[in-house]
């Protein structure tokens, strides 16, 4: 019987090894795991949207309250409309201390966040982030938060993707995908967008197209979509009117909206962080109670403008509709920066992708009436600006043209649209790039001193340090070496540049060969010394990362440096660009 147990043993981990190396290393074992992941995000969806209307009810009695702005809560009449300003305060104190202590990165708007795990840790995300970011996105967009509901989801279902990566032990660059399928589709199953989910998360989390990446992202999106539409209907969550182009100049105007839209998104982005830093400022007491304190802050902006109230979709579908008027649509543009601003800053947890689209359809909108009184046999709907413009603010703020194009599509179900919304986005894009040089989500990892778009323009290298790849350090010159004789140990080296050392082993710097040969060209000296000519570049230190240490050899425009014992400073080793190249080629190769 033991002898039967034990065979029976072996031949099921036999049979679980066999499984979980497909899984790790086939193409159709990752498409087994972008399915699983799908499943999940589509559940996680179903079960995110259950949370924020049930939260939602019970702080104001109505499972969407921007669907009546400024009325009393429904169980509390007594209170009026006061109850607004205690709402947001007493949302803060549940999902303050639970964020704090269980989970810090699932404060704010979640994206950035996934962007930095994908970039810069392997795809690596915490587990309890879903459970975490789900409850606190929940009870801050249910007591009143004016944030979205996308940037959570995105990062729930990436933390789902991170964690049944993390189980079946896969390989980076396959985390990296399993990661960019939990986002896609939760955005597919929040919008009900299949098509939009795949282009967000290739265009902004993985910021690439390859093939074995995009079957996988599809397959995912698709799944969730599938579910979310199963449970939740098959309906957009917008009602948007029906888009004609009435006149070909029509375009001009199109175009003119991208550059206000699109500037209006750069605009968002800056009051975003620039009201963070001053409720970074002004709070001294422990973070944990932070939002709820800056919740009764939040509460007397909604008790001025209850419109800004969770998500606001309603509102959103009022403006499209053109139920309000022009001053009234400025308003409700610049009261949603606040109000999202204020609720991100006082440590909330919210998407910003509703809010760029809510903004965008309030100054698009506003911005069709205007066209209308002024050129009315021009101009068409003022709803149909509003459609554009959410597309455009978004490619502003995000600057993920591609991402606009496909979701509004998609919302509208209408190809007249492509043309007009491909120039306004386009537009709207040159505008972000001529006036930031970082997006709404890239700005918060640029403040913590991480610049994803460098290390992206330069191409992928492992994250490994410069002492597992140096060379051997090249025989190193002496500060009184002649130049003839460096010319010549110059020339002979295959580098442009040589380390300098005294007598005693102590690093002094490099001597590179335009620097000698600039001396010797001009034939007025031949007796200089290799000490007259010293540069230093940034150290590379044996822990240096091997992106890092490339920044080092191109801000001194050298092929090669040495590489520094951090505890004396001499030279141990010798990084060029040849060894970087070969990393990355190698890293494309396992690809």
């Amino acid at each position: 019987m033991a002898v039967a147990g034990k065979r029976s043993a072996a031949l099921t981990g036999s049979v679980c090894g066999r499984i979980a190396a497909w899984l790790r290393e086939r193409g159709s074992g990752l498409m087994a795991l972008a399915l699983l992941v799908g499943v999940g995000a589509g559940l996680g969806a179903i079960a995110f949207r259950w949370l924020i209307t049930s939260a939602t009810e019970l702080f104001t009695g109505r499972p969407e309250y921007t669907t009546a702005p400024g009325a009393a809560h429904e169980w509390l009449p007594g209170l009026g409309v006061w109850f607004l300003v205690l709402a947001p305060a007493v949302a803060g104190l549940l999902y303050g201390p639970l964020m704090y202590w269980l989970a810090p990165e699932a404060k704010g708007h979640g994206v950035p966040e996934v962007m930095y795990a994908v970039s810069e840790q392997g795809g690596r995300i915490k587990p309890q982030v879903s459970f975490v970011k789900a409850v606190a996105s929940a009870l801050c967009i249910g007591g009143g938060g004016s944030v979205g509901r996308e940037g959570p989801i995105v990062q729930i279902g990436s933390a789902l993707g991170s964690t049944v990566g993390h189980n079946i032990r896969l390989p980076e660059r396959r985390m990296r995908v399993l990661v960019a399928c939990g986002a896609a589709g939760g955005i597919a199953a929040t919008f009900n967008a299949p098509m939009a989910g795949p282009f967000f998360a290739m265009e902004l989390i993985l910021r690439d197209f390859a093939v074995e990446s995009f079957g996988a992202v599809v397959l995912s999106s698709v799944t969730a979509s599938v579910i979310g539409r199963a449970v939740m209907g098959n309906e957009a969550f917008l009602t948007l009117p029906d888009f004609h182009l009435h006149n070909p100049t029509e375009f001009l105007l199109f175009a003119l909206l991208g550059i206000l839209v699109g500037a209006a998104g750069v605009l968002f982005g800056k009051v975003l962080y620039g009201i963070e830093d001053v409720c970074d400022h002004l709070w001294r007491g422990p973070e944990w109670l932070r939002p709820g304190v800056g919740g009764l802050l939040l509460g007397l902006v909604l008790l001025v403008l209850p419109q800004m109230y969770g998500v606001g979709y309603p509102v959103l579908n009022h403006a499209i509709g053109g139920d309000y008027a022009v001053w009234f649509l400025l308003v409700l543009l610049l009261g949603k920066m606040l109000a999202t601003s204020l609720t991100i800053g006082i440590g909330g947890s919210g998407g910003v992708f509703a809010p760029a689209l809510f903004i965008g359809g309030m100054g698009g909108t506003a911005f069709g009436m205007i066209a209308n009184e002024l050129l009315p046999g021009v101009a068409g709907s003022p709803g149909a600006y509003g459609l554009i413009g959410m597309g455009a603010a978004f490619a502003g703020s995000a600057r993920a043209p591609i991402t606009a194009v496909i979701i509004l599509f998609e919302l509208t179900g209408q190809y007249s649209i492509i043309l007009p919304l491909m120039l306004a986005v386009v537009v709207a894009t040159l505008v972000s790039r001529t006036l930031s040089r970082d997006t709404i989500y890239t700005s918060k990892l640029s403040r913590r001193g991480i610049d994803l778009d460098a290390r992206y323009r330069r191409g992928r290298l492992p994250d490994r340090t410069v002492a597992d790849v140096m060379e051997p350090l090249p025989p190193a010159l002496e500060p009184h070496t002649t130049l003839p004789e460096a010319a010549q140990r110059l020339a002979h080296c295959g580098d442009s540049a040589l380390p300098v050392v005294d007598s005693e082993g102590g690093y002094r710097g490099c001597v590179t060969a335009a620097a000698v040969a600039e001396v010797l060209g001009d034939g007025t000296t031949n007796t200089g010394q290799v000490g007259d000519l010293l540069e230093k570049p940034p150290e590379v230190g044996t822990s240096t990362s091997l992106v890092d240490a490339l920044d080092a050899l191109v801000s001194l425009d050298v092929t090669a440096a040495p590489v520094l014992d951090e505890r004396d400073g001499r030279p141990v080793g010798w990084i060029s660009h040849r060894t970087l190249l070969s990393c990355m080629g190698t890293t494309a190769g396992r690809r």
